[in-house]
């Protein structure tokens, strides 16, 4: 797979897990505050849309929204 799949993949999952939740990026930002982690909405969705982020920052989604599963398929 070249980096730019994996990095549609990556944020793929993301925006399902959001999804899923029923969560806005602006939900997004609220949650991610409330474990010290300091975001913007545009960052968010800058972000996503281009797929390039650090694992810490997938990491820190994953918790602060409280995901209890990631599926590679």
């Amino acid at each position: 797979m070249t980096e730019t799949k994996w990095e549609r993949l990556v944020s793929g999952l993301l925006k399902a897990e959001l999804k899923l939740q029923g969560l806005s990026y602006a939900d997004l930002v609220e949650k991610l505050a409330a474990i010290g982690v300091e975001e913007k909405e545009a960052n968010i969705s800058n972000k996503l849309s281009r797929g390039r982020f650090s694992a810490v920052f997938f990491a820190q989604c994953l918790k602060a929204i409280g995901s209890q599963r990631l599926k590679f398929d």
